[in-house]
This record gives structure tokens, sequence and C-alpha cells, in this order.
């Protein structure tokens, strides 16, 4: 699955921006491609006011 950072993570908790880096999206409008899986998922629960699901 794809996923896009479309939101600043000034303003997050650290926990939110470690899971950020963990995705591996540092600067808005990054795309990254992630494996499903259930560790990967609930990174994205975490952050799924950031971030952009592209493709699943």
């Amino acid at each position: 699955m794809k996923l896009k950072l479309v939101r600043s993570r000034i303003g997050c908790t650290p926990n939110q921006k470690k899971n950020l880096r963990a995705l591996g999206l540092n600067r808005i409008g990054q795309v990254k491609e992630v494996a499903a899986h259930e560790s990967t998922l609930g990174k994205i629960n975490k952050v799924k006011h950031l971030v952009e699901v592209i493709e699943s």
C-alpha cells in the first residue's frame, strides 16, 4: 500500500512522530510504499489524521 504525508508533524506527540519516521515519511507530500502487516496498520492507525492511503 502507498502512503502520502498530507499534514505537518508540528504539534504531534512524540509517539506520532516516531511512527511517521518508522513509516519512512519525513516531508509533506512524500509518498512511500509499505507492506500491509499488522504492525504497519497499527502505526498507520495512530497517524491516520496525518496520512492518506493512496492504494491498498
